[in-house]
């Protein structure tokens, strides 16, 4: 597993992506609400999809806790928004870090150079733009949703 800089207590990078509907979507515009980032290798693929998927399951969920969930991969809007059909998500952003290819992943130190695209992971950034909490995962491992929503509701 990959080991990151970025922290607990640190101020997670600023970034403007474009979303799944080709609306930009900056972390800045979230300022008092917190966010969870679900990063995700690639589009099409199964357990991404069910990463994605438990997402917007969960909107209700995090509409409760104050929280926005945004998904991100190096796919590009074309690819996220075909996708974003084919599997029913209608309500969650899902962002596209294809140019510069990688670019915020490589912000939050989740680029694979070798790979050509992200890590899986789950970090949430507070109100004030801090970070939180951050889980890694295996690439083939699926993230565990509820254990951030447990963590966001001890708060």
């Amino acid at each position: 597993m990959k080991e990151i800089t970025l922290k607990v207590g640190g101020v997670a990078p600023e970034f403007t992506l474009f979303n799944q509907n080709e609306k930009e979507i900056s972390l800045a515009s979230f300022k008092g609400k917190k966010v969870l980032l679900s990063f995700h290798p690639l589009a099409w693929t199964t357990i991404c999809e069910i990463q994605i998927r438990t997402l917007e399951v969960k909107k209700a969920v995090f509409d409760e806790l104050n929280t926005i969930p945004l998904s991100l991969s190096v796919d590009s809007i074309f690819s996220k928004k075909a996708w974003a059909k084919a599997i029913g998500v209608e309500q969650t952003d899902m962002l596209a870090d294809f140019w510069p290819h990688g670019d915020v992943a490589k912000k939050y130190d989740l680029f694979i150079e070798k790979k050509g695209f992200c890590g899986r992971a789950n970090i949430l950034i507070d109100s004030e733009g801090k970070i939180e909490f951050i889980k890694i995962y295996e690439i083939l491992e699926v993230p565990d949703i509820e254990e951030v929503i447990k963590f966001i509701q001890k708060e």
